[in-house]
């Protein structure tokens, strides 16, 4: 099926604001949208993975100033999720469409469901580091960020079994174009400890190096669709930027309530549709 590229844009702005918004990554919206529009799933993971990197790359700028994006940690999870995104987008070509619409509905339904579970705020702010400026600890995998009229130290935890996770990300990543996002940042604020805010700041900046990484493969096997990436990556540009903006004057836990009825709506829908 052709989807319009006034279509495409609109889908890629408005998942790319989503993604940036709720720490999930668009694409994890965009590509089961596309997939019920009508579009092959091996066609639509390429176009996913331009939302991601193209909105990672627009809110990056604004996560930065506020000092909230840990680079360290987003390097160490990276090189894991960039292997396994390697390797998904290896065995993408593959994949049968049932298989694939079957696998975008378990990513959906995990997506929403993290969503769903996910707590707010875990670490209150200390009294003792009110003086500790914004960012991270250099040589560490810990920091400090401001959170209203405090400041919350933070420390990663259970490190191998986040990085396990991370690889399982981005093999999904890679084989259906879903940016990863979605285990990222449930992974590093409910398994290693680190503050939601951080943890979604830093998964939007890292996970367009996720994304490069499997859209390598893809541009080699020929996969990418020149107009319908243009169209995607300028929307993305524009809706990455937005979210992340948004993310500054919105409460995170209501963004994520929506998106995970949404997604969860989708999963079931994918779910018959590959059955």
């Amino acid at each position: 099926m052709e989807i319009h590229l006034a279509v495409l844009g609109a889908l890629a702005f408005a998942t790319a604001a989503a993604g940036a918004l709720g720490g999930l990554g668009g694409a994890v919206i965009l590509v089961p949208t596309l997939v019920l529009l009508g579009a092959d799933p091996v066609d639509a993971a390429p176009l996913g993975l331009l939302t991601v990197a193209a909105g990672s790359l627009a809110a990056a700028p604004v996560n930065l100033s506020e000092g909230v994006v840990h680079h360290r940690l987003g390097v160490t999870v990276e090189i894991v999720a960039s292997a396994g995104a390697v390797g998904g987008a290896l065995m993408a070509s593959s994949l049968p469409a049932a298989v694939g619409a079957r696998v975008l509905a378990v990513t959906a339904l995990a997506a929403g469901v993290a969503g769903a579970v996910r707590r707010g705020v875990r670490n209150p702010p200390e009294p003792a580091f009110s003086a500790e400026r914004s960012g991270e600890w250099p040589g560490t995998l810990a920091g400090a960020y401001v959170l209203d009229d405090g400041v919350v130290p933070y420390a990663a935890r259970r490190i191998r079994a986040g990085l396990a996770l991370m690889g399982l990300g981005g093999a999904i990543a890679g084989a259906t174009g879903v940016g990863g996002g979605f285990l990222k940042t449930p992974v590093m604020a409910e398994i290693m400890d680190i503050p939601i805010k951080v943890a979604a700041a830093t998964t939007i900046f890292t996970v367009g190096i996720t994304a490069g990484a499997a859209l390598i493969v893809y541009a080699g096997d020929g996969r990418i669709d020149v107009h319908a990436g243009a169209a995607v990556v300028l929307a993305a540009l524009a809706g990455g930027r937005a979210g992340a903006w948004l993310q500054t004057v919105l409460p995170p836990e209501v963004v994520r309530r929506v998106l995970s009825l949404l997604l969860l709506v989708v999963s079931v829908v994918l779910g018959v549709r590959g059955a």
